[in-house]
């Protein structure tokens, strides 16, 4: 069964694996809103425990905005979940606030013994946007300022840790070409230093809730955009009609280069599914993304059940849906 609520819509969503636990998380709100467009300022977060991705047991709400005044008074929104070398938890997540009308996006850190129940550290604030590398909300060139969506992992490559985030990078004419992976490095999850992006490569408006993973050998980054958001230079690169979905980039190193993989969106499925993700299992990867439109136009709001993934002899990413059990939902 996928990941539902009867009273909520549900979208972005992480998932973190503790031992034989699959913990996800996801961003919620209240379906009774009169537009499924005014869940992302009524957000709070959900989280759910399974064994196999597709029986869920659902906890509850896990993490909402801070009383006002703060940075992330107004919304919560999308991050990843970590557990550190001591066995602590740790949310990085994205925060807005009334105060800015939304406008600004900065990233936010809490820490948990239990995965479930929440404290800020500090006032929650982990890193905000500094120096020339990344672009400053202009009224009229994009709707906000782009600095969210945190996935944060253990450096691979030595000691310390390391966040990918969404972000733009100034000074680009075309809206649709400022998109760009933001990064950052931290020795202890706790002092973060902002580094300059690890894909500027003028491709995308924006390219949100990226998460990187290593399979045979090969990096591989996830995201999703819109069609409206594709570049005439990522047109160029990709002749099929703009869709709506989850595509990615690949390298031979963590920190890069990195390049966007040829070929068609990995998942644009006419824009069923959205903010996908991969997971790693026992039995080999699987997709998940959450479910956006239905046939006729209305918004789902729910989590796909797993997909299977092959990786093909030149390191590509396919969905074999022709593997799915019977009646599960993607």
């Amino acid at each position: 069964m996928v990941i539902a609520l009867k009273d909520k819509w549900i979208w972005d969503f992480w998932i973190y694996r503790d031992g034989d636990d699959y913990h996800a998380y996801f961003l919620q709100a209240d379906n009774r809103l009169a537009h499924p467009d005014m869940r992302h300022r009524h957000v709070t977060q959900g989280h759910a425990v399974s064994k196999d991705l597709v029986n869920w047991t659902h906890l509850g709400t896990t993490f909402a905005p801070a009383a006002a005044p703060s940075w992330d008074d107004w919304t919560t929104w999308t991050g990843s979940t970590l557990r550190d070398d001591t066995g602590l938890w740790h949310l990085f997540y994205t925060g807005t606030e009334h105060a800015e009308e939304g406008m600004k996006q900065r990233l936010g850190h809490a820490t948990s013994t239990d995965g479930h129940n929440w404290t800020r550290v500090g006032n929650g604030l982990a890193l905000d946007i500094s120096g020339p590398d990344y672009e400053e909300y202009t009224s009229g060139h994009w709707h906000d300022r782009a600095f969210r969506d945190p996935w944060v992992m253990k450096n691979p490559k030595g000691d310390g840790w390391i966040m990918y985030f969404v972000a733009r990078r100034p000074g680009v004419a075309e809206p649709n070409a400022g998109g760009t992976i933001g990064f950052a490095t931290s020795p202890d999850l706790y002092s973060w230093t902002l580094q300059p992006p690890v894909y500027a490569g003028g491709m995308f408006g924006q390219m949100e809730v990226p998460q990187v993973f290593e399979a045979n050998g090969k990096w591989y980054m996830l995201f999703c955009t819109d069609g409206s958001h594709w570049s005439e230079a990522y047109k160029r690169f990709n002749t099929e009609e703009p869709v709506r979905g989850t595509h990615y980039l690949m390298a031979d190193d963590p920190f890069g280069p990195w390049e966007v993989a040829p070929g068609p969106f990995f998942d644009g499925a006419q824009g069923s599914r959205y903010a996908g993700k991969i997971v790693t299992t026992d039995n080999g990867l699987v997709f998940m993304g959450f479910l956006h439109d239905a046939p006729d136009g209305s918004f789902i709001g729910q989590v796909s059940d797993p997909i299977p993934v092959r990786i093909d002899a030149d390191g590509l990413l396919h969905t074999e849906l022709d593997k799915l059990p019977p009646g599960a939902k993607v």
